[in-house]
């Protein structure tokens, strides 16, 4: 349940800056949107390495390879782009919620072993995806101006909700 509430915090984080920018009238830039999808990309794969770690259920470390390895891509798609297009990715509160959020999830899930890690962090990742993905559709690909960045993170939405749907499916059979 305290996993619950920290990933729920995380989420609070990220919905509430996206929801700022909005009732301000202003939404994220592409440089702001690039750091935040780069942040909540390396926090997954972080959250991914270590339940490599910590993890000897075969269904959560497939599962967390499957983040590392998707994560990582993605953002490396990104930095291309990026690079690509002359972009520099903008730091924002955004980004600095979800790292300061996923610190102290990281924090409680290495503390944890076995069953009890096991679903902590597939919890954890249920909300992350649900929060991740809320912000994608209502918020970041909306406010992306450039078509590429836009198609990009449409991409990578895709994805992530087979991430959820893989998780969703993890955490009501992990014991």
């Amino acid at each position: 349940m305290l996993m619950m509430k920290i990933a729920g915090a995380a989420a609070a984080a990220l919905l509430l800056s996206a929801g700022m920018a909005n009732a301000q009238s202003t939404r994220p830039t592409d440089p702001q949107i690039a750091h935040i999808a780069y942040t909540a990309g390396a926090i997954d794969v972080k959250a991914g390495e270590l339940a490599l770690k910590k993890s000897r259920n075969k269904a959560v470390r497939a599962f967390a390879q499957d983040m590392v390895r998707d994560h990582k891509a993605v953002n490396a798609q990104a930095l291309a782009l990026v690079k690509k297009l002359g972009v520099t990715p903008e730091d924002n509160a955004t980004s600095q919620a979800l790292s300061k959020a996923a610190a102290a999830e990281y924090g409680k899930l290495s503390k944890l072993k076995g069953s009890a890690f096991n679903r902590a962090y597939i919890a954890n990742e249920v909300a992350f995806h649900k929060t991740v993905n809320g912000a994608l559709e209502q918020t970041l690909i909306p406010s992306a101006s450039n078509p590429e960045l836009k198609a990009l993170l449409g991409t990578g939405l895709k994805v992530f909700q087979g991430h959820l749907a893989h998780a969703e499916h993890i955490e009501s059979t992990v014991k």
